[in-house]
């Protein structure tokens, strides 16, 4: 999941370029987090580039994402993020937060400065500190950890989904809906009904429940690699 910046047609341009150099890789039989690094490098590269054209100069996008890889010889879930898309995973009623958001106003919270609720409304809240399109190319934090044995559901998303609505209702309604399609669908609408100060993009992802093969991984519930 990718959210441009830099213009409505350069950010659309920046997040093109990053979906499309991971999307080169998804049909691998089998994925390594080195696979998926050097696809988000590629994607850095190509979006710099274009950003030295008439017209382009500060086009950059954030990013966000999960793929299946192969990590100690078992398949285990590979998240990453750059900038302030998320991505959650939807479990109990719960929606836990796999990712940490590159801004500003999350420094703020970490630090204790300033609550949750007062980054929804600071002056600083749309300053992130790592995008693609940077030179140098930005550092994407990466967490790898083991299939869930009932299966496992995603959400990546745009903070114009975030800003709108809390971690309990994107719970709520993803749990509620009839699947993916209709979870992401149902999120935007609600994201937009809310306020939709800026663009709300949200990606449902739904892995069905591992067989005996698959429960031959690591016992280490994460790992988070930078």
């Amino acid at each position: 999941m990718a959210d441009g910046m830099g213009g409505h047609a350069c950010g659309d341009v920046a997040s093109a370029f990053a979906v499309e150099a991971l999307a080169l890789i998804a049909d691998r039989e089998q994925l390594r987090p080195e696979d998926v690094q050097e696809a988000i490098e590629r994607a850095n590269a190509t979006i710099l580039d274009a950003s030295r054209e008439p017209g382009r100069s500060g086009m950059g996008t954030t990013l966000s994402g999960v793929a299946l890889v192969d990590f100690g010889g078992s398949p285990h879930w590979l998240v990453f993020n750059i900038g302030d898309s998320r991505v959650y995973r939807i479990a109990g009623g719960t929606a836990s937060r796999l990712t940490v958001d590159h801004s500003e106003v999350a420094e703020l919270v970490a630090l204790g400065k300033i609550s949750e609720e007062d980054a929804h409304h600071h002056p600083l809240r749309h300053v992130i500190t790592r995008a693609l399109g940077s030179d140098p190319a930005p550092v994407a934090d990466v967490w790898i950890f083991p299939l869930a044995p009932a299966g496992d559901l995603f959400v990546a998303c745009s903070d114009g989904l975030t800003n709108e609505l809390d971690d309990t209702r994107i719970a709520a309604i993803v749990e509620a809906a009839r699947g993916p399609r209709d979870a992401a669908a149902m999120l935007v609408e609600a994201a937009v009904e809310a306020g939709g100060h800026d663009n709300v993009t949200a990606v449902v992802v739904s892995a069905p429940p591992t067989t005996d093969d698959d429960l031959e991984v690591a016992t280490t519930p994460k790992e988070h690699v930078r």
